[in-house]
């Protein structure tokens, strides 16, 4: 008898060196078929958000655009050109006070300036400015210059007096601080724009007038005197 089968065949398989024949060919083309006419998944597309506003944004997302907002108004207007230069001035002074007896106060005064500005410099840069909304960041600018420009040219004026003999190094740095001086004023200039077509708003702490009405209705009514009680127990009796 001829042999079952031989070894590694299986039953109903097909043999070595056989070809697929044309139905396996058809199967092969529906399942393409099937497979191209199915349509992919939509592309995930983010949510239109405003160019000036922070719209929907957040996390990390919301930081980067803030940072971005930060920096156009600060760098690209102005504010942050007056600061350094007010910074670079106050550097140069202590570099030129190297090697003469300058009074504590004036150096004190220098390195208090010198803080404040790098201050508003690091909060502007990184937008710390945007999550703090409870501080008015523009008039908070605008007394810090004034302040600044009054303590500066009080600086220089005091070192000045204080010595009665100046060498050229400590004349240029009070020429330093009273150009440092100078750069605040500008600043307020450049903050003005902050407040232009604003108005302050009156009567901020009058209710609606739907509010007024609600509260008319719910007012409680008025409580009867001793003496009407009394009286109309009397009746009573």
């Amino acid at each position: 008898m001829a042999d079952k089968g031989k070894k590694g065949d299986k039953p109903g398989g097909k043999q070595e060196g056989e070809h697929p024949s044309v139905e396996d060919k058809k199967g092969e083309v529906k399942k393409g078929e099937d497979k191209k006419g199915e349509e992919p998944p939509p592309p995930k597309t983010k949510s239109v958000q405003p160019k000036d506003e922070v719209g929907t944004r957040k996390g990390c997302r919301r930081y980067r655009w803030e940072i971005k907002d930060s920096n156009r108004e600060f760098w690209m207007v102005g504010h942050a050109l007056s600061k350094i230069l007010s910074v670079g001035c106050l550097v140069g002074a202590l570099i030129m006070f190297t090697g003469t007896v300058v009074h504590p106060l004036v150096s004190l005064m220098i390195f208090m300036e010198l803080s404040i500005f790098l201050f508003f410099i690091f909060i502007y840069t990184f937008a710390i400015n945007k999550y703090m909304p409870f501080i008015l960041w523009p008039v908070t600018d605008i007394i810090n210059d004034i302040c600044a420009t009054a303590s500066l040219a009080g600086t220089a004026i005091y070192a000045i007096l204080t010595r009665e003999t100046m060498p050229v190094n400590y004349i240029v740095s009070v020429v330093l601080i009273a150009v440092a001086a100078f750069f605040p004023i500008i600043d307020v200039c450049l903050q003005r724009k902050h407040f232009r077509g604003k108005q302050v708003k009156r009567n901020v702490l009058v209710p609606p007038p739907k509010m007024a009405a609600e509260k008319g209705k719910e007012e409680p009514k008025p409580k009867e005197d001793k003496k009407g009680k009394s009286g109309a127990k009397a009746g009573k009796k």
